[in-house]
């Protein structure tokens, strides 16, 4: 498989979050691949969910090794779906986060499918991870018993010299003000939504600092933080609102809570105010010193020449949901800029040797099968 060809053929699609029509015909493309003609394919979708491209060697619901990645991505220009290669990158949506990467993914099934490795082999590949990956909880919903005794992860785009160890648990919780509305000359007749949201909202900053580029940035990053996505309130200029609300996006470490941060909202509510978790999560946390990753992790060094490092992100992953069954999961990507932004790119000597510490990883652990 030409993993640079396949990679922009999957940015072609516009697989935004929620384009279903877009999505499954870019998991039809992956289907039809001639390089997966002997894979045992599924596209999962129940109800209203999410499709799941769900590829492997087997029927067996235990794994040695599952690659776990998602295909849809955050909206963009319409020109961002072209992909452009110059000076040895590629640029676009989704050459980061994560097409190259679930190109990765593909090439690793057909090197185990060519190779006849004797491992229990699969790619999983949801398509709302960029919205909560609902998608994936329907899948394993339907295969409870679904286990892996690794899981390569390739969502942690950014730096081939790093290995994630820790990821945040993203917390998405909406703020909601109700007020009175009235005209705005006599404002005193009335209750501004509007006001008692932003007092709310400087109540929560109490426990949850606010961090930047231009103010202030802690010397530990391993910390709790908030941004406030989006405020929005009121409908004219010269009526006082009735109704605001906030959306606002928590990171939490593993040492915090989601029973912590409720305790905290709890007190940050003004009267009028209230709140709802919308979506919730697990961090993952992998040990350091086990031995999968550590044998990864000289495997990696020996191919690349260079140190690895572990590093910590705060953001999410589809495998927190494996992490949680059990499995090691390895979270390590290739290098580029631009994840979510306008200037997307991935450095397409890390996608190849990505691919290339993938095969042979595969190929050392089904040695060691035999």
């Amino acid at each position: 498989m030409n993993i640079i060809e396949t990679a922009a053929s999957l940015i072609r699609f516009r697989t935004e979050t929620g384009n279903t029509q877009e999505i499954l015909k870019c998991m039809d493309y992956m289907k039809s691949l001639d390089a997966l003609k002997d894979a045992r394919i599924d596209i999962f979708r129940k109800d209203n969910s999410a499709p799941v491209f769900f590829a492997r060697n087997t029927d067996s619901e235990v794994f040695d090794v599952l690659i776990l990645g998602h295909i849809d991505v955050v909206p963009a220009a319409d020109e961002m779906f072209s992909p452009k290669i110059e000076n040895g990158r590629m640029s676009g949506r989704g050459t980061l986060d994560m097409k190259s990467f679930a190109a990765v993914a593909l090439n690793s099934l057909e090197h185990v499918l060519k190779r006849k490795l004797p491992l229990k082999f699969g790619v999983i590949l949801s398509s709302d991870e960029e919205k909560g990956s609902h998608g994936l909880e329907a899948f394993l919903a339907e295969h409870p018993d679904m286990r892996a005794e690794i899981v390569l992860d390739n969502d942690v785009g950014g730096n081939i010299l790093e290995i994630i160890a820790k990821c945040k648990n993203p917390v998405f919780v909406k703020i909601m003000a109700h007020g009175k509305a009235v005209h705005g000359s006599t404002p005193w007749e009335g209750i501004d939504a509007n006001e008692i949201l932003l007092q709310t909202l400087a109540n929560v900053r109490r426990d949850y600092p606010y961090y930047s580029q231009t103010g202030l940035v802690p010397d530990d990053k391993w910390v709790d933080t908030v941004h406030f996505a989006k405020i929005c309130g009121g409908d004219v200029s010269n009526v006082v609102s009735h109704y605001a609300e906030a959306l606002c996006d928590f990171r939490l470490t593993e040492t915090s809570s989601v029973e912590q941060l409720r305790a905290n909202l709890d007190k940050a509510m003004l009267p009028g105010a209230e709140y709802k978790i919308v979506s919730s999560s697990t961090p993952v946390v992998m040990d350091e010193n086990d031995p999968h990753i550590l044998a990864y992790k000289k495997f990696a060094e020996d191919i690349l020449g260079q140190k690895l490092r572990f590093e910590y992100i705060g953001g999410a992953t589809d495998s927190r949901s494996f992490a949680v069954r059990g499995s090691t999961v390895i979270m390590h990507s290739g290098s580029g800029e631009g994840m979510h932004a306008d200037g997307e790119y991935v450095e397409i000597e890390t996608v190849e040797k990505i691919a290339e510490i993938q095969t042979r990883f595969l190929d050392k652990l089904a040695l060691e099968k035999k």
